[in-house]
């Protein structure tokens, strides 16, 4: 309990740290405090796009990423729509594999794009995250947790409360490279 303590604290001091001396996690933070204080009002608009089908929900993702190499987990919410056919979407991911540990926490926009005829829908997007990393050394004292800013940039086809399949590229400290498949609900 006092070793679990104690390294929350030497956690909790670095994170500290790194926002007073690190710029673009300053921004990073900011930019999701202000995009999670909007999302209630924008909220109450409409969740549907220009076609008439329902666009919001919840989804589950799994894939890959290259640099890191790793297999990843995560979850989006289509949350709020900012304009038509414009869209907030948070999300965290973890990342394992590697002998690092990467946690994303995201606040991207997508924009969707109807597909003709079609019951899928393209979209591409970006957006801030904030980037916790931990490399696992060999003993468990050697571990070194990082926190870093990173920006995403997203493509994929998707269809309401259905199938999705994305591929993302990162910035900063984010994974350079993903490709996940997901079901929203």
């Amino acid at each position: 309990m006092y070793i679990s303590a104690r390294f929350e604290l030497k956690i909790f001091r670095r994170i500290l740290s790194m926002l007073n001396h690190k710029w673009p996690v300053r921004c990073c933070f900011l930019l999701l405090i202000l995009a999670a204080m909007t999302a209630p009002a924008m909220a109450q608009s409409s969740g549907s796009s220009s076609s008439g089908t329902s666009v919001g929900g919840v989804g589950l993702v799994a894939g890959v990423s290259a640099s890191p190499d790793q297999f990843y987990f995560g979850v989006n919410v289509m949350a709020a729509k900012v304009a038509t056919n414009f869209w907030f979407r948070p999300g965290g991911e973890v990342g394992f594999g590697n002998s690092t540990t990467l946690v994303g926490l995201n606040g991207e926009f997508v924009y969707l794009m109807d597909i003709r005829k079609s019951p899928w829908t393209a979209y591409f997007g970006g957006g801030p995250a904030l980037n916790i990393t931990t490399f696992h050394n060999d003993p468990p004292a050697e571990n070194n947790t990082e926190v870093g800013p990173g920006f995403n940039f997203l493509a994929g086809i998707r269809k309401s409360k259905g199938l999705f399949s994305e591929i993302k590229v990162g910035l900063m400290d984010s994974a350079e490279f993903k490709f996940g498949i997901g079901y929203t609900f």
